[in-house]
């Protein structure tokens, strides 16, 4: 019933009055190649380097925005090996000023383990002439399923984070810088000693450098982080190659 719950109420986060007036969008289709750094194959042995495609899309409305990606991972291997993660957010303004009501989903599946979480609470959007800043706060509510444990379903304490982006031009060229933020924070022992990290507040995240080549090809580089997250009690790091065809 919870499950039920929490998907009707992203629902209706996504849904758009008839009236609205679309300001903007995008899209785009991407092969991406991460590679760990060796610290971190040292630390987490089962983290290894993967290659994944991903679609990724998102538009602005005058009632908000939505965004979302779906990616197929590990597809340098066979088939049993895939992976595949999806995540779609919507911010629904509130009346004219930044604040909005805010709405996050991402859920990942693979051989042997599933995993979504999914919170609920307020964003801020700042903005201005080819920049956002973009800060949420909300509760977070998470189910895991490992083959090797029972897994955990609740809520498991709360989760902060922003988006931000940032587009400049030089030498005569567009390029942007990209960061998103997560850190969840109190989370449930039950959580924790189900999931492989540690107690105490996780980070995750990617800093992302791009550069539009043309109108149709997006070039990239992003620095890879996270700590007490991903399974892992330890600090991880790795660099994303990727290669963007936009719509």
């Amino acid at each position: 019933m919870k499950k039920i719950a929490i998907a009707a109420a992203i629902t209706l986060g996504l849904s758009a009055p008839a009236s609205a007036e679309y300001l903007y969008g995008f899209g785009n289709v991407s092969v991406n190649a991460l590679d760990w750094s060796n610290g971190s194959e040292e630390r987490a042995a089962h983290h290894k380097d993967f290659v994944y495609l991903e679609l990724e899309g998102g538009a602005g409305f005058s009632w908000g925005e939505l965004y979302g990606f779906f990616d197929v991972e590990n597809v340098q291997e066979d088939s049993s090996d895939l992976r595949t993660a999806y995540k779609g957010t919507a911010a629904y303004k509130l009346g004219e000023s930044g604040f909005r009501a805010y709405a996050q989903h991402y859920a990942t599946d693979s051989s042997g383990f599933s995993s979504s979480n999914t919170v609920l609470g307020g964003q801020y959007r700042f903005e201005g002439e080819g920049w956002f800043v973009a800060p949420f706060i909300g509760s977070h509510y998470t189910i895991t399923n490992p083959s090797w444990t029972s897994g955990f379903s609740g809520f498991n304490g709360g989760m902060a984070g922003w988006t931000a982006v940032y587009n400049f031009t030089a030498f005569d060229q567009n390029f942007w810088v990209s960061n998103w933020h997560e850190m969840e924070f109190s989370r449930k022992d039950a959580y924790i000693a189900s999931s492989g990290e540690e107690k105490g507040t996780s980070m995750n995240g990617a800093l992302g450098f791009w550069w539009n080549a043309t109108d149709n090809i997006t070039a990239g580089i992003q620095y890879r982080y996270a700590d007490k997250k991903l399974g892992s009690t330890d600090n991880l790091n790795a660099v994303i190659y990727s290669m963007r065809y936009n719509f």
